[in-house]
Parts: structure tokens; C-alpha cells; sequence
């Protein structure tokens, strides 16, 4: 992008909101955010059960491990709220106007979504383990569709998270184009004069400076000073 600044045009500039929505980094967030709603809803609505049908107590369903149930739980909570953050962050992007903001917002998206991919890939990993040491039973069969459902949106956010990753590596990379603070009086040609200085109307006089003739006229001998002959 020219004249852009790690991804965003001049700061202080006008935000089309059909263009911000359109952008795959914004499309990439929402996506990421309704896959964490997906599984911590999940887990934390229909992962719970009876084992047998007569306990009072209810168990992770993921091999009656609770540790499964709270990390997936925890991550997609983490997850929500960040692309919340960072969703904010993208909106007011061009308006920041220090160079070393942006940079520090670029830097931190980067690290955010490099620390939420391997989050998610240690949540499916974990999930689908516990999930195929799990004895079924009546209970367990009733949650078996949210379990999965857990286990497949980990995985999805495994990839989105990581093409957020992508992308904030991208806008680093750009950098910034200091053209961007460079003042409209400036002319792009290298040859041409500072706008600032005055240069006259181009029109090269042809009148020039001629020092008086020497005449014999001028007092030469001050104060009455003779010159003796010799």
C-alpha cells in the first residue's frame, strides 16, 4: 500500500466501516470469535454430565478429566475477549498517529495470535486424547455431539488464528512509508528549488554593477599632503 503506515493509510484519515468489514483480517477475527463462543459454549453447556444417570455430581465428559474441560473452557475465554481487543484495536488503527504505537499494536497482534494458535493446537491435542480414552455411556452419549463439536472448532482455530498471525506479520514487514511525514511543500523532483525560497520572476536582469571610473577629479592629496618629486 502506498503511503502506509504497517497496513494503514495517513493517520487521521476517514474509515469506510464496508471496507473495514470486508478485510480479511476483520473477517478472520469475527470467524475466530464465533469458533471461541462455539467451544467454551460448548463444553460449558453440554459437557458436564451424569456418567451413569444416578450421580448427583457432574462430570467432565472428556474421560471424567476436569483439567480437559477448564483448559478448553479458559482458552475460548481468552480467546473472546481478545478478538474483542484487538477487533477495537484494528477500528481505531489509522488514527493512531505515532509510528511507534503502531508498531508496538502490529507487535502485539503478532505475539497474541502466535500465543492463541499454540493455546488452541495444546486444546485439541488435549481434547481429542481425553475424548478417545473416553468409556461411552448413556451419559457420555448425550454430550457427544458438543464434545466433538469442542474438539473440530479447536482445530478451526488452530488454522484462523495462525492466518491472523500471518497477516500482523505482514503489516510488520510493510513498515512505514515516511512519505507520510513528509509536507506537501516539498517537490518530489530532487532538482527542483525550496518551495520556501524566493526565486524572483525567472527573468535574468541585464542590468550588472559597474564600480565609478577613477578620475582625476577626487581629492587624492587629503589634508593638504604633498607629494614631494623626485
Amino acid at each position: 500500500m502506498e503511503g502506509a503506515s504497517f497496513g494503514a493509510g495517513r493517520a487521521g484519515g476517514a474509515i469506510d466501516p464496508v471496507d473495514f468489514l470486508k478485510q480479511p483480517q476483520t473477517i478472520l477475527r469475527v470467524t475466530t470469535w464465533i469458533f471461541s463462543i462455539v467451544v467454551f459454549g460448548s463444553i460449558v453447556n453440554e459437557c458436564y454430565v451424569n456418567k451413569g444417570g444416578l450421580e448427583t455430581e457432574l462430570l467432565c465428559i472428556f474421560n471424567e478429566n476436569e483439567s480437559a474441560c477448564s483448559y478448553g473452557i479458559a482458552v475460548g475465554i481468552i480467546a473472546f475477549f481478545g478478538c474483542i481487543f484487538f477487533f477495537v484495536v484494528d477500528l481505531h488503527f489509522q488514527q493512531i498517529s505515532s509510528v511507534k504505537d503502531r508498531k508496538r499494536a502490529v507487535l502485539l497482534d503478532l505475539g497474541f495470535s502466535g500465543f492463541l494458535s499454540f493455546l488452541w493446537f495444546v486444546a485439541f491435542c488435549f481434547l481429542a486424547n481425553q475424548w478417545q480414552r473416553t468409556t461411552m455411556s448413556k451419559g457420555v452419549s448425550q454430550g457427544a455431539d458438543a464434545a466433538r463439536a469442542a474438539i473440530t472448532f479447536s482445530f478451526f482455530s488452530i488454522i484462523v488464528w495462525v492466518a491472523l498471525a500471518v497477516k500482523a506479520l505482514q503489516r510488520y514487514r510493510l513498515g512505514t512509508d515516511m512519505s507520510l511525514f513528509a509536507t506537501d511543500q516539498f517537490a518530489t523532483d530532487p532538482s527542483a528549488a525550496y518551495p520556501g525560497y524566493p526565486t524572483g520572476s525567472g527573468v535574468e536582469s541585464t542590468e550588472t554593477y559597474q564600480s565609478p571610473p577613477f578620475t582625476e577629479t577626487l581629492d587624492g592629496n587629503p589634508k593638504g599632503y604633498q607629494v614631494p618629486a623626485y
